[in-house]
């Protein structure tokens, strides 16, 4: 009887995944397809082959977006802000751990908690501090968008990393500690290396956040030559609404960063979470 019931369901299951990633790809298909066309021929019928693969939408996108310049701040900015938030999350979840008291359980319950406090309700006291009262807004844009992302990406690093370190056995440091090494180089030589895993899932899961995040870009960044790609993709869109055989393509150059970034370390986003999170 159970053996009918997992034949009878494994189909239904294959059925519904099947399904599924018809749903989620479909609309990346669509991406491809159209950019290949001229304005009429997705007017015409946006779910056919183009005729001919032109190439030339994407040069010209290209250069009406001032692509190289505004490709080369949203890396600064993600690079930049991702590696702040790992070493600095991974450092303090370290610190955490090993030094279990009652002023570093409250502080770790506080950073946890302050993953649910909504974004929207600390917009107003942000520009006002750090744009009207600081003038950091004006003066230095990227380093404080830098600075903001490493605060509000660290709570849930932080809560990752340290489920994770948890589970590392602390007679590897003792050895170590004995080898001669310091605290710190225990951290870089034994630990770090032990938060391979970790560390890759949240690089991408910080990367799919800060390369496509518009909100707060958007009130941080005023001057045009600072522009990251969602805010100047929104430009793009104003400026072309109707022109479908140059938005479509800005909108695959606005994305494939991501999914190539995706689609190379995939597997080590469930793997890192599925260790930090469940194990500990």
């Amino acid at each position: 009887m159970m053996n009918k019931k997992l034949r009878i369901g494994k189909p239904l299951i294959y059925l519904f995944l099947s399904i599924a990633v018809v749903m989620y790809i479909f609309p990346f298909f669509l991406i491809i397809l159209n950019s290949f066309k001229s304005n009429g021929e997705i007017l015409e019928n946006p779910f056919s082959f183009p005729k001919t693969l032109n190439f030339g939408h994407f040069a010209e996108v290209i250069e009406k977006m001032n692509f190289k310049t505004t490709f080369v701040n949203s890396a600064i900015i993600s690079v930049t802000s991702i590696a702040l938030i790992l070493l600095f999350s991974s450092m303090c979840a370290y610190w955490l751990v090993r030094n279990r008291n009652k002023f570093n359980n409250t502080f770790f319950l506080v950073l946890v908690a302050a993953m649910i406090i909504p974004f929207q309700s600390l917009m107003i006291p942000l520009i006002y501090i750090y744009g009207a009262r600081l003038g950091l807004i004006q003066s230095m844009s990227i380093p404080l968008l830098i600075f903001l992302y490493a605060g509000f990406g660290s709570p849930m690093s932080v809560f990752i990393y340290h489920g994770f370190i948890k589970t590392i056995p602390i007679e590897l440091e003792e050895a170590s500690r004995i080898d001669g090494c310091s605290r710190i180089q225990t951290f870089f030589k034994i630990v770090l290396p032990m938060l391979k895993p970790t560390s890759v899932s949240l690089l991408i899961l910080n990367a799919l956040w800060i390369w496509s995040d518009y909100l707060l870009p958007s009130l941080i960044l005023r001057q045009e030559q600072f522009y990251t790609m969602p805010i100047k993709m929104k430009v793009f869109n104003g400026t072309y609404m109707n022109n479908w055989e140059l938005l479509i393509p800005a909108l695959l150059l606005t994305i494939l960063p991501l999914l190539v970034v995706y689609f190379i370390a995939q597997k080590s986003i469930i793997e890192g979470v599925t260790q930090g999170s469940v194990k500990g």
